[in-house]
């Protein structure tokens, strides 16, 4: 019999693989909602669903790889990257969901309670959370939703070669703005934001992909700490703050 891997365990949900099968178990009922309904919609690859049946869903593994995780170098190639690039655009292009997101001055206000936790709480030093603070508001500007998938990490993109074989974990998709995905999945992978754009074609923006970088590491590093993750680890979220704070410095 295979083994039992945690792939993920904490207060919010749990997710275990057993061989080819990954089992979801989720507090918030909605966000599986979300997650099926969104992988039923998507126009690229993505896990089948086995079975669902409230509060687990079990869905089947995808082959390939993941391009890499945040802190460590990626071995995927450039081409593999653009190819991830070009999926991301076929999605955004794609009809939008029939659910909305939070809206721009939600976001604002979520990342100012977060900047003020940080500095609150001597997380960071208080002039680089204030700059990042300002870099962030860059991205809070009206945009033209299109269909994202609100967590693309590289982590769940995975890829064969250099074609992208599926898209996992599509619980936070919705409408939303387009460079946010851009950003996720490039935070911490700057050197491959050219590939990325390659792929993806016009349209993308790298100041605002820059400021979502500075937004999603301040607004995520508390539930991060309080989850048993660890935000300062080498090219994480801290080290995304500080080198945009460093380069402003010279």
């Amino acid at each position: 019999m295979d083994e039992v891997e945690v792939v993920v365990a904490h207060s919010e949900r749990t997710t275990l693989r057993v061989g080819d099968v990954f089992l979801k178990v989720d507090a918030d009922q909605s966000r599986l909602d979300v997650e099926v309904a969104a992988m039923g919609l998507a126009p690229i690859p993505t896990p089948e669903v086995l079975w669902r049946k409230p509060p687990a869903l079990a869905i089947a593994a995808v082959p390939g790889t993941a391009l890499g995780v945040l802190g460590e170098p990626s071995p995927a190639s450039p081409a593999a990257w653009a190819a991830a690039g070009a999926a991301i655009r076929e999605l955004h292009d794609a009809p939008l969901p029939p659910w909305t997101s939070r809206s721009v001055e939600e976001i604002r206000v979520d990342l100012d309670r977060e900047c003020e936790w940080l500095i609150t709480n001597d997380v960071l030093p208080a002039d680089l959370i204030r700059y990042n603070r300002e870099i962030a508001e860059i991205a809070l500007r009206p945009w033209t939703p299109v269909f994202t998938h609100g967590d693309l990490q590289i982590t769940h993109v995975f890829v064969d070669g250099d074609k992208v074989t599926g898209v996992i974990d599509w619980s936070e998709a919705s409408r939303g703005d387009a460079m946010f995905d851009l950003a996720i999945l490039t935070l911490g992978h700057e050197e491959h934001l050219a590939d990325v754009i390659a792929g993806y074609g016009d349209g993308a923006d790298r100041d605002v992909i820059r400021a979502w970088w500075s937004l999603r590491s301040l607004t995520a590093s508390r539930w991060l700490t309080e989850h048993g993750f660890d935000p300062n680890t080498p090219g994480c979220e801290f080290d995304v703050l500080r080198t945009a704070f460093e380069a402003a410095r010279g």
